[in-house]
């Protein structure tokens, strides 16, 4: 086994063994899903994420891939992909980082610490600039409907459930509903 796979292996099984809950994708070790808490004294206390994990094969001389699953009302998390605009992650990647880093320091000084001046989430940069407390209301709102611990562990239901269904077994029609709707 190369360095880098030895690397990948024990920086994932850190992060097994900590404290966070962590979903396995597939077989391998490079792609897997974590339970993110938001942090304690923050507009996002209380909030439960499923963070997707994508690492690179050149891990960790290359930064993972990280995004939310569900919805996040901030400035530098892009609403539909769930992408994250982080220096440290996209750019000042170092491979004296590991995973923990992420999720212990990274995560939770993004949701502290917001950047308007580079927003993937345009409507959430300018509302913070412009008025702190209906942006921090509108953050508070997107955690009630999107971030609680139900809404991570039904994704990952409906994840598996939507393996399951074969060509062969979805009877649909024209008059079938194709998803749930937000009201």
């Amino acid at each position: 086994m190369s360095s880098p796979n030895k690397r990948r292996d024990m920086d994932v099984m850190k992060l097994m063994m900590s404290d966070y809950k962590v979903e396995m994708i597939d077989d391998g070790l490079s792609e897997f899903n974590v339970e993110f808490n938001g942090p304690k004294e923050s507009v996002y206390e209380g909030g439960v994420w499923k963070i997707h994990v994508e690492l690179p094969d050149a891990y960790p001389y290359k930064s993972p891939s990280i995004g939310f699953v569900n919805k996040i009302y901030h400035p530098n998390v892009d609403e539909l992909s769930g992408s994250v605009c982080l220096d440290v992650i996209n750019q000042t990647w170092s491979p004296m980082f590991d995973l923990l880093n992420v999720f212990e320091v990274f995560l939770p000084q993004l949701l502290l610490y917001p950047n308007p001046s580079d927003p993937l989430n345009g409507d959430a940069a300018s509302l913070m600039l412009k008025d702190r407390s209906q942006y921090e209301q509108k953050v508070k709102e997107y955690c009630e409907r999107y971030a609680k611990r139900e809404n991570v562990v039904n994704s990952a239901a409906e994840d598996e459930s939507e393996e399951d269904v074969s060509d062969d077994e979805s009877d649909s029609s024209d008059n079938d509903i194709a998803g749930h709707v937000d009201l």
